[in-house]
């Protein structure tokens, strides 16, 4: 039974999002009372958002299901410094027109989960570059820089982590954490923003935005952090073998990111479902009590249902089907991820090391090898024992295809084009 009145934060509370709050009693009431505007900000340091940010992105679908108006702060301004926090070097500087594409592509994996427009709990999109970059550095540090104390900001965790590894902190990247605390202000100034969120390691940024917007003269203002994923193994959130578990269907299919959370570990599953998807709470219970091989249509139900939340219900259902097709009859499914490869250069030949990573099924030569060398690798079911082996067009089978394993679950074709 959650202690919380209020349908935002009892949602919360019952799915497990919370971690931090600055002021339970008083957020509470004000969730009770008004409809509230908070934010949650995202750097632009990739074209995609991945599946690490899904748990964020979930908390603002939240938000809005419950009366109240989610704000996604987009970081063209912070994006051109780069967050160090917890972060052993500084991160490589993005030119404006990078950010700007990657935005671009950011943008993409909001809109299944949020309503946008101009009504009260409509969700909005803002970036902090239309107020970062036109800041007069001079004015900014009378009337900003003067409310921090350096000897403050050299005790939080996230700076004395890299100066206690005696890791370089640049001035640059020190000034990261005023930027975000001034947004917090900016937002409530142009936008009524009362909380921000984030992850657990955003705490001390996030407080850091109440403290200033107090001493600036902005009405209370209040933080919500949600605990830092990792699976039950220990493996961070949004990473895999094969790489990032990217939000955009341009940068993983949606079949790969189905099988992302058909891989699922068992002690995650009921966790996953209520973090991940917008089931009712009796149902995941229901679920959370199967046990033996029914763990494994749970897994199914949980793929199926994220999946249909990103991507939409056919595009899930599709992923499923490809998956039992593959899997439990063994065919080759027409859906299944396919890479297009000229005839010639098939007749010429290409090394298995060179086609798995153009497949994506490796990210190096040397991935790939180590792959062979675990007796991972099979070509059309047959396995692949040499690192130096040659695939040509001879592999084709009578579907025109040559099918690329890599353990039992990840499947890729190649094509003839």
């Amino acid at each position: 039974m959650s202690k919380f009145k209020s349908d935002f934060l009892r949602t919360l509370d019952e799915r497990g999002f919370i971690h931090q709050i600055s002021d339970d009693t008083g957020l509470d009431k004000l969730f009770q009372t008004e409809t509230v505007s908070a934010y949650i900000g995202f750097d632009p340091t990739a074209p995609s958002l991945h599946v690490g940010s899904l748990i964020q992105i979930m908390m603002l679908h939240w938000m809005q299901q419950t009366g109240h108006k989610p704000i996604a702060l987009m970081g063209g301004g912070t994006g051109m410094i780069g967050d160090p926090s917890f972060k052993d070097e500084a991160r490589k500087l993005l030119t404006a027109e990078g950010i700007d594409e990657n935005l671009a592509g950011i943008r993409r994996a909001f809109a299944p989960y949020l309503q946008f427009g101009d009504g009260p709990t409509d969700a909005m999109m803002v970036n902090n570059a239309d107020w970062l970059l036109g800041i007069n550095y001079v004015e900014f540090l009378r009337d900003v820089g003067r409310h921090f104390s350096v000897n403050r900001m050299l005790s939080f965790d996230s700076v004395k982590l890299r100066l206690d590894r005696e890791q370089s902190l640049s001035f640059l990247e020190f000034n990261y954490m005023i930027l975000q605390a001034y947004d917090f202000v900016e937002l409530n100034k142009r936008h009524g923003v009362r909380m921000q969120m984030g992850g657990s390691d955003q705490w001390g940024n996030i407080v850091n935005g109440i403290d200033l917007g107090h001493r600036m003269g902005t009405p209370q203002l209040y933080a919500l952090t949600s605990p830092l994923l990792t699976t039950a193994s220990g493996a961070k959130m949004g990473k895999s073998l094969g790489g990032a578990i990217w939000l955009n269907a341009d940068m993983l299919s949606p079949y790969d990111f189905w099988q992302y959370w058909r891989n699922t570990e068992d002690a995650d599953v009921a966790r996953f479902l209520k973090l991940y998807t917008t089931m009712p709470m009796d149902e995941i219970a229901r679920l959370a009590s199967l046990g033996g091989s029914e763990i494994n249509e749970v897994k199914k139900i949980l793929a199926t249902e994220v999946t249909a939340m990103l991507h939409g219900r056919a595009a899930a259902e599709e992923a499923a089907e490809t998956a039992r097709k593959t899997f439990e009859e063994g065919a080759l499914a027409d859906t299944l991820p396919s890479i297009d490869i000229p005839l010639p250069e098939l007749e010429s030949g290409i090394g298995v090391l060179a086609l798995y990573v153009r497949a994506g099924l490796a990210a190096s030569n040397g991935e790939a090898r180590r792959h062979v060398q675990g007796g991972a690798v099979k070509i059309n079911d047959v396995p692949v024992a040499d690192d130096k082996h040659v695939i040509g067009a001879s592999d084709l089978n009578a579907d025109g295809v040559i099918k690329l394993s890599l353990g039992r679950k990840k499947h890729m074709l190649v094509r003839a084009a």
